[in-house]
């Protein structure tokens, strides 16, 4: 019954958002780097970390998670207004990964391990942040992950948590995941969100002593490092806003619908986290696995690249 209340309660919470946002024109003008063509609200992920909030005053996730949250959202809301330089986003990046590994213990760790751990860390939390350029790919990626840790034994006691999120990225779905999306999830919402995927997957490899499970993050990892390549071989800046991902030639060049690819991005790797689920209760998900399987995934993306690239040259 208090999950019912809280599904209510924060899609009410997201309605009262976007008359806010409405008001103070907080919106998403599309550009030529834009994959959508309206005008949409954005920041409609300030849900996420209002969830985090409300899972700390329900007693489900430590002060240290929800302030490294809070901190990203802050810093991100404020940047998803006016635009920050890199300085300040970077630096509450820096202090929130301070505190997700303050609340792992990760700092009694091997400190050849840190920086390590700090750079995925940050790595992932950008390039999720890119991931909010079509309806409906950023929450169900997400809500993929969730699900999938929710599943595996370790996690039984961050299950409050976890549904919690949950419930937050349902909430915004159905204002997102339309054929014509009311809202997008801003850097608030892709960054706080990142943040606690990335939290949930160290947790997870540190709880399970298992390196595979970070074929969880697979599908949209493999496109977004091989989409940084490319830029980088094609002399672009990289951290300037890009239609160059393949869910975006999908969407954009080859016509597919949005929702369409969005569900066929988080299907493919529910797919997976069921095969990696599967393959560790069997004992099977050894260190040579995951690396034949992410060289596998990498060559089937490789190929249905070039594919639709060539098709795309040929219109």
């Amino acid at each position: 019954m208090i999950y019912i209340a809280l599904f209510v309660l924060l899609v009410l919470i997201e309605i009262l958002y976007f008359q806010i946002a409405d008001r103070y024109n907080i919106i998403d003008k599309p550009n030529t780097r834009s994959s959508h063509t309206l005008v949409t609200l954005r920041g409609g992920g300030i849900i996420f970390p209002i969830a985090i909030t409300i899972a700390f005053f329900l007693g489900y996730v430590s002060w240290e998670i929800t302030l490294a949250v809070a901190i990203v959202a802050i810093v991100s809301f404020i940047d998803d207004i006016k635009p920050l330089s890199q300085l300040p986003r970077f630096v509450s990046h820096v202090i929130a990964v301070a505190l997700v590994f303050y609340d792992l213990n990760l700092f009694s760790e091997s400190l050849w391990l840190l920086p390590i751990v700090f750079v995925l860390m940050i790595g992932w939390v950008n390039a999720f942040n890119f991931m909010d350029g079509i309806n409906g790919i950023t929450v169900l990626y997400a809500l993929t992950a969730i699900i999938s840790f929710s599943l595996l034994p370790v996690h039984t006691s961050n299950l409050p948590l976890l549904i919690t999120m949950g419930l937050s990225c349902l909430a915004f779905a159905i204002f997102n995941v339309r054929i014509k999306a009311k809202t997008f999830a801003g850097d608030v919402g892709s960054i706080s969100m990142a943040m606690f995927l990335g939290y949930f997957m160290i947790k997870t490899i540190l709880d399970t002593n298992q390196l595979g499970y970070i074929l969880f993050f697979s599908v949209y990892g493999i496109d977004a490092v091989m989409t940084i390549i490319n830029r980088i071989k094609k002399r672009e800046n990289i951290f300037k806003p890009h239609r160059s991902h393949l869910y975006q030639y999908l969407a954009n060049e080859m016509g597919f619908s949005h929702v369409l690819v969005s569900i066929f991005y988080a299907v493919i790797q529910l797919l997976i986290n069921g095969l990696v689920i599967y393959m560790d209760s069997r004992g099977n998900l050894s260190g040579l696995f995951v690396i034949e399987f992410l060289f596998t995934l990498t060559l089937v993306y490789l190929l249905l690249r070039g594919l639709f690239v060539r098709k795309m040259n040929q219109n």
